[in-house]
């Protein structure tokens, strides 16, 4: 919005050209989702408050209560609802709004963020569910990555760009950066739509998933999105993307611009969440967030990379699905508990130095997938 605002002075007015550079505007859409969380933030945990709307630990198994601190019962939840609007203000006013990747990645956000509300709307308010199932979840995200590609294929990355439609392999590095990349477009594009699935589906549980300790998920959500951000403005500018021999896609500074916001509304976010927490995300925001990094990625063609970005979430996905698979073929567990915060909880490590770790842990991954573009 302010973009073409930016244009017009500068076009009719001599205007400095300054706020139409995309540096500027990441910068701008970081302090702006960051300010909006601090404002929107103690407004919206009083809100919730005085309706009494907080985390229920009674639909909780068990085994997972013994290890929550009772006195988190009713913190205030959903708090992705007040970042979800400090992220969607800021990127409309930031983002070149005539951009369809940017227009897609919106989109992409606004539905995850519903999947969301809905999932939280039926833990704390029907009596009985736990949530959507995990079946509905998978098919809302299946639907969503099925539009997403063939929006894709038919649309902004067809003809000319129709090589956007590929797996980009690391470490090979040629003149052509097209010689390092896996066509996925056989059988009408099916494994081009089945990776935008593994991309969105992975990325939003895995930071569904380590929502599970105060400040833990939204720290590691910031490592991952600084990684992203430095992967989207390297593929978005040709000079940059020809010297390290990577896909050049088109308007991926834009994405750059999306994840400034999401920096700032995770430092946002993690000022009313940190340990004691005031609030919760919830599914709202898990997986709101994680469809951002998901969408950053797959814009990026970066899916590889998000492995190692995201390594924390990868780890938590895994060992909930090996721990599972272990039981149902085994009868034996593989973890104390899972997901793997847990299990390190279990061992009577304490809650903030978990955390910590995992911060730190996800920090050196995000610098190692950056590092990796000069490995080729």
């Amino acid at each position: 919005m302010l973009y073409a605002l930016f244009r017009y002075l500068n076009e009719n007015f001599g205007f400095p050209l300054l706020g139409m550079y995309p540096s500027f505007r990441i910068g701008a859409a970081f302090a702006t989702a960051f300010v909006l969380c601090l404002i929107l933030g103690p407004r919206f945990i009083a809100w919730q408050r005085r309706r009494s709307i907080g985390e229920d630990f009674s639909k909780m198994g068990e085994a997972r209560r013994e290890l929550v601190d009772q006195k988190k019962e009713g913190t205030p939840t959903m708090g992705g609802l007040f970042v979800g609007a400090a992220l969607l203000l800021s990127i409309l006013l930031w983002c070149r709004l005539d951009s369809g990747l940017a227009w897609t990645g919106i989109v992409v956000f606004l539905v995850f963020l519903g999947i969301g509300y809905f999932d939280d709307r039926q833990k704390l308010f029907h009596p009985t569910k736990h949530g959507l199932s995990f079946r509905t979840k998978m098919l809302l995200t299946g639907v969503c990555a099925t539009l997403l590609g063939l929006w894709l294929q038919q649309g902004l990355w067809s003809g000319d760009l129709s090589y956007l439609q590929s797996l980009v392999l690391p470490f090979l590095k040629n003149a052509n950066p097209t010689d390092a990349i896996l066509p996925l477009t056989a059988l009408g594009g099916i494994g081009f739509i089945v990776f935008l699935f593994l991309a969105l589906a992975g990325t939003a549980n895995g930071v569904n998933l380590a929502d599970g300790m105060d400040g833990l998920a939204i720290g590691c959500v910031f490592c991952t999105a600084f990684a992203l951000l430095g992967a989207t403005y390297i593929v978005g500018d040709l000079r940059i993307a020809s010297y390290l021999y990577v896909l050049h896609v088109p308007d991926c500074k834009e994405i750059s611009v999306q994840l400034g916001a999401l920096l700032g509304g995770s430092l946002g976010f993690l000022w009313f969440n940190a340990a004691p927490a005031q609030v919760f995300m919830g599914d709202v925001g898990s997986l709101s967030l994680g469809s951002l990094l998901g969408f950053s990625a797959i814009a990026s063609r970066m899916e590889l990379s998000l492995l190692i970005a995201g390594g924390v979430f990868v780890a938590e996905v895994l060992s909930v699905i090996l721990q599972v698979g272990s039981y149902k073929l085994r009868r034996k567990r593989i973890f104390l508990c899972a997901p793997i915060h847990h299990h390190f909880q279990k061992m009577g490590i304490p809650e903030t130095r978990i955390v910590t770790r995992f911060w730190i842990v996800s920090a050196l991954l995000a610098a190692f997938s950056l590092l990796l573009f000069k490995v080729r």
